[in-house]
Parts: C-alpha cells; structure tokens; sequence
C-alpha cells in the first residue's frame, strides 16, 4: 500500500495546512474506494480532509466524549501529524490519506489557489468495512466536522453520500480572537485584524468539555455574517470502483 507524503503551502500571506496518510493493515487490500469531500459553508475553509478506511474497532469521533488528543490538534490547529500517526499504528485501520490542500469555497480569496472539494483514493481489506474522516473548520478555536464508521458501499459502481455537521472539540475556549485563531483563516477569508494568529494550543485556554454540536460564531473578531455558517458543513461521497 502507498504512503503519501507530507507536505506544506503557503496561501494568501498566510500559512495553509496540508498533510497526507498511510496504510496500516498488512492484508491485501480487496476494494477500492473513490471519496470525495466537498465544503458546503459557501464561506469557511477547511483544512484539508483525514480519511481512513478501518474495521470498526477503529472510532475517530464520538459525540458526546472527550475528543482524543490527535482530533483536538485537527480540531484546534489544523494538525494533521498525530491523527496520521495514530492511523498508521493501528492494525485496524487498511489505509488512510489526506488531500494536499485545504478546502476553500468559491468567492473567498483562498479560492484563487484552492478548491472547495477534494477526492482520494483509498483501499480496504477483508473486514474494513468502514470509512472515517475530520477536518478542521477553520476560523474557529476547536471546530471541525467528521463522520465516524460510515459504512463502505459493498458493489463495485455503489455510491454512498453523507453530510456532515459543525462539531466543538470541547478542547478551547471560543475568544473568537484572530490572536488565538490558525494563522490560515486571515488570508483565507480576506478578514484581518492584523494579528498573526497561532498554530499552537494555549493553555489558558483550555477547557475539559466532549465533542458536541457547534454554536456557530458570536461575534469579536470574527463576523458571524463571514464566518458563519449553517450545517450540514460538507458533503462526503464514497464510491467503489474496484
């Protein structure tokens, strides 16, 4: 199975996170999926997608549960590095991958050099039988969206297509201050208070909350009617082509 590389781009005077899986599972794999995942805010990018074909002792995201440290990274820095490696050391997940790019609806300056959807290409072996992906919603402290244990479509030619909600880590207090927000969202969106912003958790911030349903955005440095949004957040298509 192939291992994608990481890697790093810059976007609009800001730094944009990008990253890339693995495979983990030593079977050889019997299916092939094509996954699409396609940002439905119209306004707020995400970083890019982590996808993960697993058997379904492998979770992400549970509502309602602490999230693991991996997803808070994801979820309030846009690091992909340690879900990558957890994915890789699990024996039950087949493979995984990210895109190379975040997601940038049209009609934001991101969108010159970024797309709103990205598709990758994943395997499963026997008893994989699931599919699971996170990304960040940036512009928030600890926001993201996922799907947990989507089942696979069985037949070559079967499509599946969920949606997916807003989520709060319940890791970091919501300031909605560009100082203690990924330096992306900036130069993403074309807001700027001129704070460079932080790709690194503060501890000040912190909070021992469970992955719950997003509150949307009040309102500080960031303006609800720009970096708002409504759910569903993306849009996730699956389909077995081999």
């Amino acid at each position: 199975m192939r291992l994608r590389a990481p890697a790093l781009a810059a976007a609009v005077a800001a730094a944009a996170v990008l990253a890339t899986g693995s495979a983990a599972l030593a079977d050889a794999p019997v299916a092939t999926y094509e996954v699409t995942i396609t940002d439905l805010t119209g306004g707020r990018p995400l970083t890019p997608p982590v996808v993960a074909t697993h058997r379904a002792a492998t979770g992400i995201l549970t509502v309602g549960h602490p999230a693991s440290f991996a997803l808070k990274e994801i979820a309030e820095n846009g690091n992909l590095a340690p879900t990558i490696a957890q994915l890789e050391s699990d024996k039950h997940v087949s493979d995984s991958a990210a895109a190379a790019a975040p997601l940038v609806p049209a009609g934001l300056p991101g969108s010159a050099m970024f797309g709103d959807s990205a598709t990758l290409t994943l395997t499963a072996s026997e008893g994989a039988k699931f599919l699971s992906f996170a990304s960040m919603l940036i512009c928030t402290h600890d926001g993201f969206t996922g799907v947990d244990s989507l089942r696979l479509p069985r037949n070559v030619g079967e499509v599946v297509t969920v949606e997916s909600n807003g989520y709060d880590a319940g890791t970091e207090l919501n300031t909605e201050d560009f100082a203690d927000i990924v330096p992306p969202c900036q130069g993403l969106v074309g807001v700027s208070s001129g704070e460079p912003g932080t790709g690194t958790s503060n501890p000040a911030l912190a909070e021992g909350g469970v992955i719950h349903h997003h509150a949307g955005i009040v309102g500080a440095d960031l303006v609800p009617a720009v970096h708002g949004w409504s759910d569903p957040v993306a849009e996730i298509t699956v389909e077995r082509v081999g």
